[in-house]
């Protein structure tokens, strides 16, 4: 058979599109690099994704938490890994949206370096208070803050967190002052907002949720442009008119940046048929957790515009190398 011109160029594209070991991957185990330890947010989605991706490649995706200078060391380690298919990185908005406002000399660039898979859950942040907090909403809460400079005081997980940046972000869109007490941990932020030694809390939605029905907190508001379903009657932070806020957790899958496009495309296929689970939608909904069904530009365009609103934010609040 002889080929015409068109039809050589078109094999030889298809063929360039497949190069060794892209026709037959997966051939081993898949490494999840994880950029925190387990127990977290980060590591329950990678385990609930690495569960189901693991039958529809054929091999086991083995969850690697390596955790270490907030969320850096983990990610730069995916980052610098052979762009074979064969390590995949469990990105959040925090490593790659937030940490390059944050950190001047961030040692990864997160869209040069990293090729997105795709997102996979979304999960809103709520700001609750300890039970006898007096302001009882979040206007008579910055009312106070107003007029009492510094005197309201809120926990985080640590300095550059998301939680740092839900609350501090407000703070700042609000105009007021409030003191950053940062914990090592989200547990030991929950012991003292508790124990009434610190005023409130910005926390995900799913780990919020758990103390609020158990009213051992009370919540003001949350960071999503709507409310939640689970608990419908508390606000958002926009809603009330107080600061523009717009904040979501989101997470998903990404690999080196060189990784071939066959596998970066078999990878999307298999990560948007666990998202259609059934099992799935209902794992994360149970804890407020909203599955994202992006096509690969959403995904390019929504990491892009985080990554710029994030910065731009990050900067004007003086947070810029988590210095609050």
């Amino acid at each position: 058979m002889i080929l015409s011109r068109r039809d050589a160029l078109a094999l030889c594209a298809g063929m360039a599109a497949f190069p060794a070991g892209a026709a037959d991957y997966p051939s081993q185990a898949i490494r999840l690099i994880v950029p925190q330890p387990a127990g977290g947010g980060f590591d329950t989605v990678a385990r609930i994704l690495a569960d189901r991706l693991a039958p529809r490649l054929g091999q086991a995706v083995v969850v690697e938490n390596r955790q270490g200078a907030g969320t850096i060391v983990g990610t730069q380690a995916a980052a610098q890994a052979a762009a074979d298919g064969y390590t995949l990185l469990l990105g959040g908005l925090s490593n790659i949206a937030l940490n390059p406002g944050l950190y001047p000399s961030l040692p990864y660039d997160p869209e040069k370096d990293l090729a997105p898979v795709g997102l996979a859950v979304s999960w809103s942040y709520t700001l609750i208070a300890r039970k006898d907090l007096p302001q009882r909403d979040l206007a008579a809460l910055i009312a106070f803050a107003r007029a009492n400079p510094g005197r309201v005081t809120y926990a985080s997980a640590g300095r550059g967190s998301g939680q740092h940046i839900a609350a501090a972000v407000t703070e700042h869109l609000a105009g007021v002052r409030m003191t950053h007490v940062p914990y090592r941990g989200a547990q030991a932020a929950y012991q003292d907002l508790m124990g009434g030694r610190v005023d409130l809390f910005f926390d995900i939605s799913s780990t919020a949720r758990a103390q609020v029905e158990a009213g051992t907190v009370r919540p003001l508001a949350v960071s999503s442009r709507q409310r939640q379903p689970f608990h419908p009657d508390v606000p958002s932070v926009a809603e009330t008119g107080i600061a523009d806020l717009d904040m979501e957790s989101w997470f998903g899958l990404f690999a080196p940046a060189a990784t071939a496009p066959a596998i970066l495309e078999r990878l999307r296929r298999e990560l948007a048929a666990v998202l259609a689970l059934p099992d799935v939608d209902t794992a994360f909904a149970r804890t407020g957790g909203r599955v994202l069904k992006l096509g690969a530009e959403e995904t390019r365009a929504q990491i892009r515009g985080d990554i710029e609103r994030w910065t731009r934010l990050i900067r004007a609040a003086g947070l810029t190398e988590a210095a609050n």
